[in-house]
């Protein structure tokens, strides 16, 4: 069983809301061994308004959500069936992202986080 990132389009500001629908179908379904990470890559932003300093988060990619998962027939629907997902990148055959380029967002959410923009 050999786990890779796949991109999941889902509707734009819902990506939360998709995740915890997920992990909650994932849990039910019983399939955890067959999923990992689910991710939403977001930086630490510092913006000032009115005067008055504000942190937030801001989306890398939004509409985005890099799920971990093994491919097969089961999960691939579990995740298609998740409301507000639209689809996988590569549409009925999704391609895993490459592992530099996880690893390139992972160390850019981690830089993210450290220090604020």
């Amino acid at each position: 069983m050999e786990m890779k990132f796949y991109v999941v389009i889902s509707y734009s500001g819902y990506e939360n809301k998709v995740k915890a629908a997920l992990e909650e179908r994932i849990r039910n379904a019983g399939l955890e061994e067959r999923f990992g990470r689910i991710l939403i890559p977001t930086e630490t932003i510092q913006e000032v308004v009115r005067g008055k300093k504000r942190i937030g988060e801001r989306k890398f990619f939004p509409g985005y959500i890099f799920v971990e998962m093994d491919l097969n027939e089961e999960t691939w629907h579990l995740v298609r069936n998740t409301p507000k997902v639209t689809n996988f990148i590569g549409n009925q055959s999704p391609t895993p992202v490459p592992d530099p380029e996880i690893a390139r967002i992972l160390e850019q959410v981690e830089t993210g986080a450290t220090k604020p923009t």
